[in-house]
């Protein structure tokens, strides 16, 4: 388990994370320009939905995915509950932000999953590519989750904002990429992904480990700079990635799902969206303070995450499956 955890730590993605954060806390003017940053963003969500839906035309749909999908989509209703009760209990939240954040801790961050899918594949337990239409149906069950969970004590937000909630979720940039890309992916198949793949495929890793760079100095000058989050936050932001992680994976294992698979379901039930729901949640619950749930899940959350936690739950995964080493 150490050992995995070693190699995980020490894979190029996740160093060059750290040196983002390195670069962040000496106050070094190293800056990803916007505008490329997004450009590898749009990159990462393209070839990640390919993949994954290429992936899918080969295994064709069967238990195993409808196992997942539903897994998936239970586990970003269920989640939120839990959280909410962590924060309005230990961390002292009132409903209306308790909510807000509990819809982060039950969705999922795209970067996280993609960083641990290259992790996951270089220690030889390559998810199924299913696990992308997974990960997109993890998202709007965990805000409609959080979003009731607020309203309960009279949010001031109505009807009509919850429709533009879910025209906001639905219509997201990275949702319709990646479920865009996923379809193409299945409809092209292998033989359609070759005519792109040298794209796609050789520059993929290089792209992922510049954008860390960038997400490692955005999480290290936000934290520097935030002042709402509270000890008992902090703990919490690392509590439930654990938690929810170990439960992920269990729950995988559980439905049959691979090594791979399973660990990759952990990580994304162990993420926090820092994209998709604050720009929900900026829509639907105004009320809730930003400062709160994005240094929670951008600041502590995924860092941790890309750190430590994808290396326990890839170790977990391979202990629950006696999988001590690689998968053949």
């Amino acid at each position: 388990m150490f050992e995995t955890a070693i190699q995980t730590f020490t894979s190029p993605v996740v160093l060059f994370f750290v040196l983002g954060l390195f670069a962040a806390y000496v106050r070094s003017d190293l800056a990803i320009p916007e505008p490329i940053a997004k450009a590898m963003s749009l990159y990462l969500m393209a070839a990640i939905g390919l993949k994954g839906g290429v992936a899918v035309a080969k295994s064709g749909i069967d238990g195993t995915v409808i196992a997942a999908l539903a897994a998936g989509i239970v586990a970003g209703f269920v989640l939120p509950l839990f959280a909410y009760v962590v924060l309005k209990s230990f961390g002292k939240l009132d409903r209306i932000n308790s909510g807000a954040v509990a819809a982060h801790y039950g969705s999922i961050s795209v970067v996280t999953f993609v960083t641990a899918g290259e992790i996951l594949t270089g220690q030889g337990r390559e998810p199924g590519g299913f696990m992308v239409a997974v990960m997109a149906a993890m998202e709007a069950p965990a805000i409609l989750s959080g979003l009731m969970l607020a309203r309960g004590a009279g949010s001031k937000s109505g009807t009509q904002s919850t429709g533009e909630m879910l025209h906001e979720v639905f219509t997201n940039s990275s949702i319709v990429l990646l479920l865009g890309a996923f379809a193409i992916g299945m409809l092209g198949g292998a033989q359609g992904f070759a005519e792109v793949s040298p794209f796609f495929e050789a520059g993929f890793k290089g792209v992922l480990c510049i954008f860390l760079l960038d997400m490692g100095l955005i999480a290290a000058r936000r934290m520097m700079d935030s002042r709402a989050v509270t000890w008992r936050l902090g703990v919490i932001a690392i509590f439930l990635p654990i938690v929810n992680g170990a439960a992920g994976t269990a729950l995988g294992i559980g439905i049959g799902l691979d090594a791979g698979s399973a660990a990759a379901l952990g990580v994304l039930c162990a993420s926090a969206s820092y994209i998709a729901v604050p720009a929900a949640m900026r829509l639907a619950l105004p009320e809730a303070d930003p400062g709160i749930y994005l240094t929670m899940s951008l600041s502590i959350t995924f860092p941790f995450n890309v750190l430590i936690n994808i290396g326990l739950i890839s170790a977990f995964a391979a202990m629950l499956t006696g999988a001590g080493g690689a998968t053949p």
